[in-house]
């Protein structure tokens, strides 16, 4: 045991108190407890407690009442229940331990980094592992290959820790990675997309894609890596089109950290729960040219290399893979809108004629995603450098899209929803026709007619979809 106070933290200050009074000890595990060694600046909204007696549900029951919080059961099964604070924003997970004590719990864990404890009456770390030593070397090393074994979502958790936290694998548990890695085809889906989107957040998520590939894990997650893996250079790209959509990620990384606080800010938005866009921005940057291989075209005359319409046909190839690592709807929307007009925005910037009504219409029809797409262009263009690019294309891009950027920021507040001229109904009665896919087609055009103000009242709505019959 290592004598030590934790006071960083504005939740356990309110706890403390409940649990000093208490009888039998509590102890707080987890992610919390390793980040107090690494970076004593992280906020914490949520903390990771365990009893040792069985009395979980009872203990969340009285901090909840003693804070004036709510008590939410989670699990009554495995006994674990949550505690929310009056903010509704902070709350504490508290559960049973595995095992009869709370050594056992920690050995059972599935790596050094997550096994300390600390326990809040006596201001003690529990340390059954070498764990504060670990987190010093920034090293990730098993409990034992056989908590491993026993649930393999832990193998791809090690590269998720590896990328948000930039920590090296022990010689071991490469070794155990790479014998056993197929083994997670046999863990939920559900499961693997929680640590995927993490583990896209990382900030060293480049290492970690590298790493993956290495043991095939690239391949299980997204099958299409392998024909991805078939584009050679070509003379717009100076690398293979497997190592152009790496870079792609690192440059949208690059983009977010060099970005202004709007801009940030706006990336570090938590649109699909508990993970940033920035982590699904990533995920659509290292898919962007996911279309390509099916697209791949090269010119008998010049021997110029084409993919005409990738962008489309990616958005649609990904669809399958997507539901089958259970992205919700949304979050396959938002991906499938990345890859679909990742070329968008540089086509607007380096268009003969753009003007303001050019970007307004951009603007418009981007929506949410503006910066978004903005981010995939400029890694995109940073990402592709071969032989007849010159530095003078380059900038000419570069400038475009930072004035595309600037103007949207400035007219942001301004770019009011498009109000609703005809709804469905009455374009059907207009036009004595029945619902179809015409009407669905005939809707859009409006749409399209009012982005690019061509269409600004109902009487000009009524006007233009005479006209498309």
């Amino acid at each position: 045991m290592i004598k030590q106070k934790i006071n960083n933290n504005e939740t356990i200050r309110i706890i403390r108190p409940f649990f000093t009074k208490k009888n039998e000890p509590a102890y707080i595990v987890g992610g919390f407890l390793r980040d107090c060694l690494t970076d004593t600046n992280k906020k914490y909204s949520d903390i990771d407690i365990v009893t040792e007696k069985g009395h979980a549900k009872n203990l969340s029951v009285e901090l909840s009442d003693s804070i004036n919080g709510y008590f939410i059961e989670l699990d009554d099964i495995n006994k674990i229940y949550r505690v929310v604070f009056p903010d509704k924003i902070n709350y504490v997970d508290i559960a049973d331990c595995t095992g009869s004590c709370i050594e056992d719990d920690l050995k059972r864990r599935d790596f050094t980094i997550n096994a300390l404890a600390y326990e809040i009456k006596n201001d003690t770390l529990i340390d059954v592992a070498g764990s504060v030593e670990d987190i010093k070397k920034h090293l990730i090393r098993e409990i034992s290959p056989q908590n491993i074994l026993d649930d393999p979502i832990r193998i791809l958790r090690a590269f998720r820790f590896q990328s948000t936290l930039g920590f090296e694998f022990s010689d071991d548990l490469k070794q155990i990675v790479k014998e056993h890695a197929m083994l997670l085809n046999n863990t939920a889906k559900e499961r693997i997309n929680v640590e995927l989107v993490k583990l896209f957040g990382g900030k060293n998520i480049i290492k970690t894609l590298y790493a993956l590939d290495e043991v095939k894990l690239l391949e299980l997650l997204f099958p299409q890596v392998t024909e991805i893996k078939k584009i050679p250079p070509n003379s717009h790209h100076h690398l293979d089109l497997f190592n152009h959509s790496i870079e792609t990620v690192k440059q949208v990384q690059c983009f977010y950290d060099n970005a202004c606080d709007e801009v940030k800010s706006h990336l570090d938005e938590e649109i699909f729960g508990a993970a940033s866009r920035l982590s699904y921005l990533k995920i659509g940057a290292f898919l962007h040219d996911v279309g390509k291989p099916s697209t791949w075209q090269i010119e008998p005359e010049t021997g110029r290399h084409r993919f005409i319409m990738h962008d489309s046909a990616g958005a649609k190839i990904i669809e399958p893979t997507l539901k089958n690592l259970k992205f919700s709807k949304k979050q396959t929307a938002y991906i499938q809108k990345i890859i679909k007009n990742h070329i968008y925005p540089a086509g607007v910037v380096t268009a003969d004629g753009a003007n303001e009504k050019t970007y307004l219409r951009f603007y418009r029809k981007m929506g949410d995603e503006v910066i978004d797409l903005i981010a995939v262009a400029y890694a995109d263009r940073m990402s592709a450098l071969g032989p007849e690019i010159t530095q003078e294309m380059i900038q000419k891009n570069i400038n475009g899209l930072k004035g595309l950027l600037d103007g949207y920021l400035k007219e942001k507040s301004k770019l009011a929803p498009l109000p609703k001229l005809l709804d469905g109904n009455e374009i059907m009665e207009i036009l004595n026709i029945p619902a179809s896919p015409v009407l669905g087609e005939i809707i859009e055009k409006l749409k399209e007619a009012q982005i690019s103000s061509d269409v600004n009242t109902k009487e000009e709505a009524i006007e233009f979809i005479k006209n498309l019959i």
